[in-house]
């Protein structure tokens, strides 16, 4: 009778706290939920810099970092930085998440312009844009290291948000936080 009265001890108390968590706010659960932190990898295939840095979902990356990506972003012509807008980067993290590799490196082949660069680039190639979402600081050029350029297009569609630009010749793919658009180049 004795070990009949524990079970049934062990068993309330287990039902007591199941109960007493489901009576617990979601927002006390949620706090207590320790959220894994979002990395972003990455590597400047022109510099050979390389960046990786945590950030938050709700805040996003602190002002100094984000003048360290304007840098690591900037024109590899001529060293001019311009403000890159930081949707990208929640941007590039969602590729990275919509393709099962948080962490790996994305190669960044162009992030920001200058306007002259892009006449220089535009006088030799015909697929430049001549008021190019890179000048603004709102386009990324890249590929992720070990995924198929085709999943890495896919992905970016996915988001249903700006350009994705598919370059499967120049094994890259261009994203930026412009008009919702697709288009395939060389």
């Amino acid at each position: 009778m004795t070990e009949i009265n524990h079970s049934r001890r062990k068993w309330l108390s287990l039902g007591g706290i199941a109960l007493g968590a489901a009576a617990l706010p979601n927002q006390l659960l949620a706090t207590v939920s320790t959220p894994k932190p979002r990395i972003l990898r990455m590597r400047n295939i022109n510099t050979g810099e390389y960046f990786n840095s945590e950030f938050s979902a709700e805040t996003g990356f602190s002002s100094g970092i984000l003048r360290q990506l304007d840098w690591f972003l900037r024109d590899k012509r001529n060293d001019q930085v311009h403000r890159m807008d930081p949707n990208l980067f929640s941007k590039l993290y969602r590729i990275q998440s919509a393709v099962g590799l948080r962490n790996a490196e994305i190669q960044i082949i162009c992030g920001y312009r200058s306007a002259a660069s892009n006449a220089a680039m535009r006088r030799r190639s015909r697929g430049v844009a001549s008021n190019s979402f890179h000048i603004k600081g709102q386009a990324i050029d890249f590929r992720i290291d070990g995924v198929a350029l085709s999943k890495v297009r896919q992905a970016a569609q996915s988001l249903n948000n700006g350009g994705v630009g598919y370059y499967p010749n120049s094994n890259f793919v261009h994203v930026d936080t412009g008009p919702v658009r697709t288009w395939r180049g060389s």
